[in-house]
């Protein structure tokens, strides 16, 4: 099929964008030179992902930490019965889908937490971070290094019929940090487990987080939103929050006093519980686990099965999935306590 399409310099593909007279031909070839980083291909993710991917960026780097499952179906747009079925990781989903839309855009999916340290990593090269993350924690440290590494990035997040969606250029306009001091604790807020979440809104916050990315990516600086826009579906109601003059009103820790306590591994947990999910995923740094080897062991433990990327154990009312890089979701528990004790119990410490 691909010897059939055009040249990657042809733009036939994207000629109701390049007619489009603020993108043009200029900002279409634009896109097609840049490198996005999407973090995180749940929801929020691979809407952006499956947007920005069709639009003709020249890569887009996907990571995620997380397999497919069939309550995400509702909701997270590049997956369907098949990924759950095979217990694909979302990252691997997520790629093979992109590719068949457009076979013209690097796909590079990883199969990883975002922590400390590998973040850097991660944005090595990439002209915009998009968030498709579930949790504070993460954001703060998507924040901290694109703050330091003058990466824009554009965050978004949805909970029941609502969402928002904020856009950072570093050292031009307010971070997140700007907005918010501190990451909320743990239990603080509410979470898709607890308050749900709709699909629609899903879609539209996605959406104007992918229009933010392209306007970057395209050249148009100047055109990116410098309000905090909040959607609630449910009631049809839209806000804006201007933010235009936030940053010379606070004293934000990270963009005017370089700090960055999440990038530096000071702040943040090992443990996190999982939103939508009676999980907790638990990450032990340096910690590499032979699947094959594993397997064997648990044979007779519990039903075991395994792909190239991981390995699930069933046992009693616990379901365990393991990653070569010593990461684990244990689901039937929204207790970190009692998670690190199946892990021991079952992987070892």
């Amino acid at each position: 099929m691909a010897e059939n399409l055009p040249p990657r310099d042809d733009l036939s593909r994207y000629v109701r964008q390049v007619r489009y007279p603020p993108l043009g031909e200029d900002g279409q070839r634009r896109l097609g030179r840049s490198r996005v980083l999407v973090c995180g291909c749940g929801a929020l993710g691979s809407v952006v992902a499956n947007t920005l991917v069709r639009a003709g960026v020249g890569a887009a780097r996907i990571v995620d930490r997380d397999f497919v499952e069939v309550n995400n179906l509702h909701r997270q747009m590049l997956f369907d019965e098949q990924d759950v079925a095979d217990q694909l990781p979302k990252a691997v989903a997520a790629a093979e889908k992109l590719r068949r839309i457009n076979s013209r855009v690097e796909i590079e999916p990883v199969v990883a937490d975002v922590d400390h340290r590998n973040i850097q990593r991660l944005c090595e090269g990439v002209d915009v971070i998009v968030d498709g993350t579930d949790n504070f924690e993460t954001r703060f440290l998507v924040n901290d290094a694109a703050v330091k590494n003058n990466i824009p990035w554009v965050y978004g997040g949805c909970l029941g019929a609502e969402g928002q969606s904020m856009t950072i250029l570093p050292r031009e306009t307010a971070c997140l940090r700007c907005l918010m001091p501190e990451c909320p604790p743990p239990g603080s807020t509410p979470t898709c487990d607890t308050a749900g979440v709709l699909g629609p809104i899903v879609g539209v916050i996605a959406s104007i987080e992918a229009i933010e990315a392209m306007k970057i990516l395209g050249g148009h600086r100047e055109a990116i939103s410098r309000n905090l826009t909040v959607v609630e579906l449910w009631d049809n109601r839209i806000r804006q929050v201007n933010l235009e003059s936030l940053r010379q009103q606070v004293d934000c820790p990270t963009c005017k006093h370089d700090r960055f306590p999440w990038l530096a591994g000071t702040e943040g947990g090992r443990s996190a519980v999982l939103c939508g999910r009676n999980a907790v995923q638990l990450s032990y740094p340096g910690k590499n686990l032979s699947l094959d080897d594993l397997a064997r062991s648990l044979q007779g433990v519990g039903h075991v099965t395994q792909n190239p990327y991981l390995l699930r154990l069933v046992v009693d009312d616990y379901q365990l999935t393991l990653f070569a890089d010593g990461r684990a979701i244990i689901g039937g528990t929204d207790d970190p306590a009692v998670a690190r004790t199946l892990y021991a119990r079952y992987v070892g410490n």
